[in-house]
């Protein structure tokens, strides 16, 4: 036992300490787990550390991974995915997996079932990575962010099916045995489960949730015991957590019980990743890094590429398309997961899991700087990529008049600044990234245009010459400098209104040329602050703004209006 907890010690301080350097770089901290894991491969076996024990730990990890996977899985998620995400996410799959499996069979010489999980592996996106970094630049609802996580959606559904598949291949088994035992077997366990999930979970829930140790402690029996379940009817206990989350899906309280696992699996997950750096021995990249970098370029180059066609076909933008193409240009965790199923299985060596781990590292790396300066990227190659847009298609652009304010950005704030607008009559137009907005205000005849404002091009196609003032609400900071360089360049005499989530970046854009900074973290408590010092302890007059605020609260929600999450704004 002290040996045990001596070992954990060693990994989690080389994973703590590694990790820090590679946050100060930008880079996602998974990286810097299996980087650890590489680091003290050479020591940690050799002082004694339980191969079975750091196993455990490892399929802890990935059930508690993908338990939390599944709880993002809401089967009525599918429905509103959209046949861009489908028909591009199946169709890059498909084309993915045929190059992987000639490059690894015939280029590379690996054997025909290694080609195969390599070929599955490489089709795969980041779920993780992506939703993370979009999340950060708060482009969840953007159109392009929209589509990705379509496309994820599906890849996701995918590799349930491929490790329901792998993990029934125990022994000798024909067509006929795999059918009976996953298709019919797997199927009714799936529709037993999912009959339970719909009609009986949510009245257990429902009493359950009233104590909050009670969900967590009932959370972590479901997951345990569904995917004990799945292991007693001969298939992985990691596809039985990942279907335990999916079921849960269905409840009301899957964010919660999400955010209470949520720590549980940080840790093992931790170990999962340390331990796929455990796999690549330092002594031994020389003969792996020719095959890892291949794999890299086949996740970095072809499908981007692969991407931007499918969805130029589908008739979206050269820039959606490149943002859609570049955002995942990476492999999964799911990838890694399979993987390290096959080597458990016996299927293929673990010097194939070493090598696409490294890839892993390579493209992870590399699509994070891709993510993060997608729009920089693009402006570059803007020229180069226009044969991934098919002629005539353009973004929707409808100007009445010349207008004296634009409003870039409706949200929380927007509605509020909006109303000013119509108050002191002026001409004005909103300009709006989420199609579900610039539907919504057009439904109320608001003068709406659908448009990325951090496309410069874009910017500059705008009525911005006789414009008087600019408010953009978007919190972004690169966009709000792309947004005061083009309308200045265009109107020095232009007020511009920008937004800005730290002191730094606001003092920044006052640099730049914008007359005012919004930061909401500060203008709240400034607000509540006069108001303090105005009223004292009148409660009248605390009841009079108390009244102002909720007659503008019911008029938002009585004209529909749309909260957006905090996350996203």
């Amino acid at each position: 036992m002290e040996e045990i907890f001596i070992h954990l010690a060693i990994i989690l301080l080389a994973a703590f300490l590694v990790s820090y350097v590679i946050r100060l770089f930008k880079q996602p901290i998974i990286i810097g787990y299996i980087i650890a894991g590489m680091i003290i491969s050479p020591f940690i076996i050799r002082f004694g550390a339980s191969t079975e024990m750091i196993e455990t730990f490892s399929h802890l990890g990935i059930a508690f991974l993908l338990f939390i996977v599944g709880l993002h899985l809401n089967p009525n998620i599918v429905k509103r995915i959209g046949a861009t995400s489908l028909i591009v996410g199946l169709g890059q799959m498909a084309l993915t997996f045929a190059v992987g499996f000639v490059i690894s069979y015939y280029l590379l010489s690996f054997s025909y079932v290694a080609s195969l999980y390599i070929a599955a592996a490489l089709m795969f996106s980041s779920t993780i990575i992506v939703t993370k970094l979009l999340s950060d630049k708060r482009e969840l609802d953007s159109l392009y962010g929209k589509i990705s996580l379509g496309v994820l959606i599906i890849q996701d559904l995918v590799a349930v099916g491929v490790l329901m598949f792998i993990s029934s291949l125990n022994g000798e088994v024909t067509l006929g045995s795999f059918m009976a035992r996953s298709l019919i077997g797997g199927g009714g366990l799936l529709i037993g489960l999912f009959v339970v999930g719909y009609f009986v979970l949510p009245k257990v829930i429902y009493n359950i949730a009233k104590s909050q140790e009670l969900l967590f402690l009932f959370s972590i029996c479901w997951c345990f015991l569904i995917a004990s379940l799945f292991s007693y009817f001969g298939f992985s206990i990691e596809i039985g957590a990942l279907v335990a989350g999916v079921v849960l899906s269905i409840s009301p309280y899957s964010t919660e019980i999400s955010s209470k696992v949520r720590p549980l699996r940080d840790f093992f997950l931790i170990i999962f990743f340390i331990i796929l750096g455990l796999n690549i021995q330092i002594s031994n990249i020389g003969s792996i890094i020719l095959s890892a970098v291949v794999f890299a370029l086949i996740a970095l180059l072809f499908k981007p590429i692969i991407l931007m066609t499918l969805m130029a076909i589908s008739g979206h933008t050269k820039r959606n398309n490149f943002l859609v193409g570049t955002i995942l240009a990476q492999i999964s965790e799911f990838s890694l997961i399979i993987l390290a199923l096959g080597v458990s299985m016996g299927h293929i060596s673990d010097k194939i899991l070493s090598t696409l781990t490294l890839t892993g590292i390579i493209t992870i790396a590399v699509s994070t700087y891709f993510i993060i300066y997608s729009n920089r990227f693009y402006e570059k190659v803007s020229g180069m990529i226009s044969i991934f847009e098919r002629k005539g298609v353009k973004d929707e652009k409808e100007y009445f008049r010349k207008y004296d304010a634009i409003l870039f950005g409706y949200n929380r704030i927007g509605y509020g600044i909006l109303r000013s607008l119509k108050r002191i009559k002026k001409d004005y137009l909103v300009v709006d990234f989420n199609p579900d907005t610039v539907a919504d205000l057009k439904k109320l005849r608001i003068p709406t245009l659908y448009g990325d404002v951090s496309d410069a091009e874009f910017l500059r196609e705008l009525p911005l010459e006789k414009l008087q003032l600019a408010v953009s609400t978007i919190p972004d900071f690169e966009t709000n400098l792309i947004l005061i360089e083009t309308i200045k360049l265009a109107n020095p005499d232009a007020i511009i209104i920008v937004r800005a989530h730290q002191v730094k970046d606001a003092l920044t854009l006052y640099k730049k040329g914008a007359d005012y900074v919004l930061t909401p973290h500060f203008l709240g408590g400034e607000y509540v602050s006069k108001m303090i010092s105005k009223l004292k302890t009148k409660s009248s007059g605390y009841e009079s703004e108390k009244e102002k605020h909720m007659k503008m609260l019911k008029d938002i929600m009585r004209k529909g209006y749309k909260h957006p999450d905090i996350e996203k704004n």
